[in-house]
């Protein structure tokens, strides 16, 4: 196939760019939308009218998948016509400025450049690539804690039993509730030694709430790695799908060497769709597990492709999901990212507000911004966390389980939920005492 430079033209980013089409003189195919809808953001309620959700439930569960909002369901839908109408002649003609427009989206999001990402199917994928690539001497282990998501910590089993690399686990906070950014970073250099090499960790724990400050711990582990050499320096790895979409931050911010992340959660992006960003510096400690198709757009030998590149597993994949991604960063910049990060920390204030003002609650998620961001997780006095969801379920309220060893019922407000509505499941919430 043709291969394509890595600059992008401006017109290349917006979801509403024009592919060529293989098979320009083919019938249109009857009610297929012809491009973008207006996209009106000026309003919360003018946002939500963008997603097909029904009215009749109370979404508290929104980070689980997200549903398309309609620039995105749009833009899929265009990939998708012109693939059923010419597979082989759609791909061959765009898949490069489309791949190209994909990572310039991701990059402009998180203010880093577009040759630095992987693109993936999902945040679980992301995981086991880093952690099965990461380069380890003899001696060296990798650091997690036990508050991560079971995809880091399976990801890092299947590694250890594979190749008998060592895998430490440690513990951040005992009370999620009351802990501080002081507690959890001074948790992390005090289990620093010698020979850790990768610190694996999570950005929003989804069975407690708790944010942890990334940023802090990676300025405490620059001040570790001042007397390193480059290959014994400690990486740090971050699991981002549970900030990725509600915070106001770039990778400059973060300072993590790898941020790891779904696009269909918070985002809104496509399903089956993610990124894993390096630092240019850290890529080189990794090595690819699936072999790279970006020799279809891409010229030059495979072995000079930018390491990101050669980390991007190979396979088809679902094109019009990946290919439709520019639109659901674009419907964030529209948003605004300030906006979205104030409007769901808001949301989140008045939920956990509620919550600790009940006596039959115990709620986990620290009450402060700075350690919390999306997920309000919390237990009913004598009821299991099954039974809460159940019973907020029949009160047309979704709400979710955490399907981990620490069970515990939880809410996630979103830019799907209004304040009305998170007073009618704190009202039920309260009918449960």
């Amino acid at each position: 196939m043709r291969g394509t430079g890595l600059t992008i033209g401006a017109g290349l980013l917006g979801c509403g760019a024009a592919p060529r089409v293989a098979d320009p003189a083919a019938p249109a195919t009857p009610g297929a939308p012809s491009g973008p809808a207006p996209l009106d953001v000026s309003s919360w309620q003018a946002i939500r009218r963008h997603f097909d959700l029904t009215d009749e439930l109370i979404h508290l569960g929104g980070f689980f998948l997200a549903s398309h909002p309609t620039p995105v369901r749009d833009a899929i839908e265009r990939h998708r016509k012109a693939l059923d109408l010419n597979p082989f002649g759609y791909v061959e003609d765009n898949v490069g400025p489309l791949e190209i427009a994909a990572r310039a989206a991701a990059a402009s999001y998180l203010g880093v450049e577009p040759d630095d990402f992987a693109m993936t199917d999902s945040t679980t994928m992301g995981l086991a690539l880093i952690y099965n690539g990461i380069e380890l001497k003899p001696e060296q282990e990798i650091l997690t804690s036990e508050h991560d998501h079971p995809a880091t910590i399976w990801s890092l089993r299947y590694r250890a039993s594979r190749t008998g690399a060592k895998v430490r686990t440690i513990q951040l906070y005992e009370d999620s509730a009351t802990t501080s950014e002081e507690a959890i970073v001074s948790a992390v250099t005090r289990a620093i030694k010698p020979e850790t090499r990768m610190v694996a960790l999570t950005w929003v724990h989804s069975t407690t709430g708790v944010k942890t400050p990334v940023a802090r711990i990676a300025d405490a582990l620059a001040i570790v790695n001042r007397g390193r050499a480059n290959d014994d320096r400690v990486l740090l790895s971050i699991d981002g799908v549970h900030g990725f979409g509600i915070e106001d931050v770039t990778i400059a911010d973060l300072r993590c060497d790898f941020f790891i992340a779904g696009c269909h959660k918070w985002l809104f992006g496509p399903r089956g769709t993610g990124i894993v960003w390096g630092r240019s510096s850290a890529w080189p400690a990794v090595t690819p597990t699936i072999p790279t198709f970006e020799v279809m757009w891409r010229t030059g030998p495979r072995d000079k492709f930018p390491i990101a590149a050669q980390m991007t597993p190979g396979g088809f994949h679902s094109f019009e999901h990946r290919w439709a991604l520019p639109a659901a960063f674009e419907f964030h910049a529209a948003i605004g990212k300030a906006r979205v990060a104030t409007r769901i920390h808001e949301l989140n204030r008045q939920c956990k507000a509620g919550l600790a003002a009940m006596k039959h609650v115990r709620l986990y998620t620290p009450a402060s911004d700075a350690l919390s961001a999306g997920l309000v997780c919390f237990d009913v006095d004598h009821l299991p966390p099954s039974a809460v969801i159940e019973r907020l379920k029949a009160k047309k309220i979704l709400a979710s389980e955490s399907p981990y060893a620490f069970k515990c019922a939880r809410l996630a407000p979103s830019l799907l939920t209004s304040p009305e509505q998170i007073e009618v499941a704190l009202r039920e919430i309260r009918a449960l005492a």
